[in-house]
């Protein structure tokens, strides 16, 4: 009983003594500050990434439009020309150059036409060339949309038809190299797709232009 009780003692003792033990505190200290340092140093390089390729890709959406508006289509299926509405039959039909402002049947409507980005297609080839240096790395010329709309203050009967092109990008994912790419995708709602990790989707953007006759030729 004596030696248990000494035993006793001793453990308590030595308890104590840890308790009293300060030594490796600073280590520990160390090791919070520095995970968190390393979380905010990462996540201002990701989110500085992000802005970078928002601002830039802003801007070559704009080129791009303008490009799109001046080059041949980059869908299939769009009319050459103008070609009348119905016509009154008590009524002379309009005469060709007559604009189709003019009335609300002088140029038939072409429906919207709408594709995704196509390698095969020199324009839609010519704008992601332009782009995709600014997109993360791996988005595909399939990203960009074009859609092509009849608006009725462009154009004259008879004339070659000119639309109001959109050029969109969509889908595309933003991967961070720090967890809080985890978190922003839980705040924007939109779970990162499978095999990309921590990933956010990229903010769509389109940019719309009226289209451009500049009577040069399939060149634009």
């Amino acid at each position: 009983m004596k030696r248990l009780a000494l035993h006793i003692k001793r453990l308590r003792d030595e308890a104590a003594r840890l308790r009293r033990d300060e030594s490796g505190t600073t280590l520990v200290e160390l090791t919070l500050v520095l995970a968190l340092f390393l979380l905010i140093f990462f996540g201002l390089i990701d989110f500085g990434r992000m802005a970078f390729h928002y601002v830039t890709t802003e801007r070559a959406m704009h080129v791009a439009a303008r490009i799109a508006a001046v080059r041949p289509a980059a869908c299939p299926g769009l009319p050459a020309n103008y070609t009348r509405g119905a016509v009154d039959p008590n009524a002379l039909p309009p005469a060709y150059g007559t604009s189709c402002s003019a009335g609300a049947n002088v140029c038939t409507a072409p429906a919207t036409v709408t594709c995704t980005g196509d390698a095969n297609n020199a324009t839609a080839t010519e704008i992601w060339n332009l782009v995709r240096v600014t997109l993360p790395n791996d988005s595909a010329i399939s990203n960009l949309r074009f859609r092509y709309d009849y608006d009725q203050n462009l154009g004259f009967l008879g004339g070659p038809y000119v639309p109001v092109v959109t050029v969109e990008l969509d889908e595309i994912w933003f991967q961070f190299v720090s967890p809080l790419g985890a978190l922003a995708a839980l705040a924007s709602g939109t779970p990162a797709p499978a095999g990309l990790g921590n990933s956010v989707r990229f903010p769509n953007m389109s940019v719309s232009m009226p289209g451009e006759d500049l009577a040069l030729g399939n060149n634009g």
